[in-house]
């Protein structure tokens, strides 16, 4: 199953970014998720992971698979028969305006038995997260 939602953002990409990659600080800026922990230090790498904690679903560790400094990330987080892939990509509009594109894609044997049960949640929460990222960009 294949989730997108894109926003258009009144700041820079670099400002964007800084606060797209600063993860531990999600739950500030989106009602989406619960907490956020990273796992290893410094800066967001190809490698880093995090443990998500958001309402109504369980507990799951993301892991970075790709990293474009600056413009995107994606992350993976897997559990028995279902992988879901969580991309986050930034689009200079121009100078002072971006569009960020947020994905989430479901597969796996448990995918089409939890798609009833969370497609809609999903959506609510990557609405939340746009909106909550185009608020703290303006900040």
């Amino acid at each position: 199953m294949h989730y997108e939602v894109t926003v258009e953002i009144e700041a820079p990409p670099e400002v964007v970014w800084a606060i797209l990659a600063d993860v531990e600080r999600w739950p500030e800026w989106t009602a989406s998720m619960t907490s956020v922990r990273r796992l290893d230090q410094g800066e967001l790498r190809i490698g880093s992971e995090a443990r998500v904690k958001q309402p109504r679903l369980l507990e799951a560790t993301w892991r970075v698979t790709d990293l474009e400094p600056g413009s995107s990330f994606t992350w993976v987080s897997r559990s028995p028969g279902l992988t879901t892939v969580g991309g986050h990509r930034i689009a200079a509009r121009d100078a002072r305006r971006s569009a960020v594109t947020l994905t989430i894609d479901q597969a796996g044997l448990a995918a089409a038995l939890v798609r009833p049960l969370t497609a809609g949640l999903t959506r609510r929460y990557m609405g939340l997260e746009s909106a909550g990222l185009k608020r703290r960009c303006k900040g």
